[in-house]
């Protein structure tokens, strides 16, 4: 699949062969976490419909339990190179065990990381790991937010995600809608900005509320998200499905394309809308990410939830 054309194409964020996984990265609508001390959790995690699956070293797994679950995902990552890890927070004794033994693989690897907040952060990383690592900061502080314009620049970044429930509890406010608002169009515009792919939005976190999951991944998508945490394999398909377009919006783009390749440059009538550049860069947008998943018959608007991840 061709690069989206307004964006820096995420291999030159990455070195050699970290750059394959990379375009996953860029790409992917859902990212599955798994804690790194199940490993018998392992497989069906690889085997659901999750574009990327996560090892946790961090929030999934309690403190005593990490040196182990430390070995299971090496000799995981031994055998998988498609599977992200996400590391402790810069600064921890957990960070610093984590990069030593990942150290130990001879591979490109592609690592999450937990409160980013600087550049420096980021650094740490492909410095331990080699230039070759490629890198997913988790926003989830305000510091994190204050310092995202550099963290979204720097050499190895190739998307952003949003961790939501740290960076509420991290700020004081409500795990909401309203009070998240001004945070994730933070992300979205400081991707846009750095050139990176549309960023990654927090995990719903009521496994038993399907509509709450389709509601939630609606609402990101309309902000500008293209992908979303996940904490379940039930999950992956409402958000694959949430963030392909549906095919009323494909068969639109279409048609607008079509007047370009017609050789009409200008202001145009579509559909009794008027189509310029800004709306023909929308339209290939949305043929763009059309490869992800078939497109949905329809999609209602995202309604208003008081509690919001």
């Amino acid at each position: 699949m061709t690069s989206d054309p307004d964006r820096i194409d995420s291999a030159e964020r990455a070195d050699g062969a970290g750059s394959a996984l990379a375009d996953r990265i860029a790409t992917a609508r859902s990212f599955l976490f798994v804690p790194g001390d199940r490993p018998t959790r392992f497989g069906s995690a690889l085997t659901s419909t999750a574009d990327l699956v996560v090892v946790d070293l961090e929030d999934a797994v309690a403190a005593e339990a990490r040196e182990e679950a430390r070995t299971h995902v090496v000799a995981l990552l031994e055998r998988r190179s498609d599977v992200l890890v996400r590391v402790n927070a810069p600064g921890t004794a957990g960070r610093r065990a984590d990069l030593a033994a990942l150290r130990r693989l001879d591979a490109a690897l592609g690592v999450m990381v937990a409160k980013c907040e600087t550049e420096a952060d980021v650094a740490e990383v492909r410095t331990a790991l080699g230039p070759e690592a490629v890198v997913l900061p988790l926003l989830e502080t305000a510091s994190g937010l204050r310092g995202i314009d550099a963290v979204a620049r720097s050499r190895g970044v190739v998307r952003l995600a949003f961790g939501s429930i740290d960076y509420a509890v991290d700020c004081g406010c409500e795990h909401d809608r309203e009070a998240l608002l001004v945070a994730r169009s933070t992300l979205v515009a400081a991707s846009r900005a750095a050139g990176l792919p549309q960023p990654v939005d927090g995990v719903t976190t009521q496994l038993g509320d399907p509509e709450r999951l389709a509601d939630d991944t609606r609402y990101a998508r309309q902000l500008g998200f293209a992908g979303k945490l996940c904490v379940h394999p039930g999950q992956t398909d409402a958000v694959n499905d949430g963030f392909a377009p549906s095919a009323d919006e494909l068969a639109w783009a279409r048609r607008v394309l079509r007047t370009t390749t017609e050789g009409v440059r200008g202001a145009v009538r579509v559909d009794d809308e008027m189509v310029d550049a800004p709306v023909r860069l929308r339209a290939r947008r949305i043929v763009h990410s059309a490869h992800a998943s078939p497109p949905r018959p329809d999609r209602p608007a995202a309604t208003t939830h008081r509690s919001d991840p």
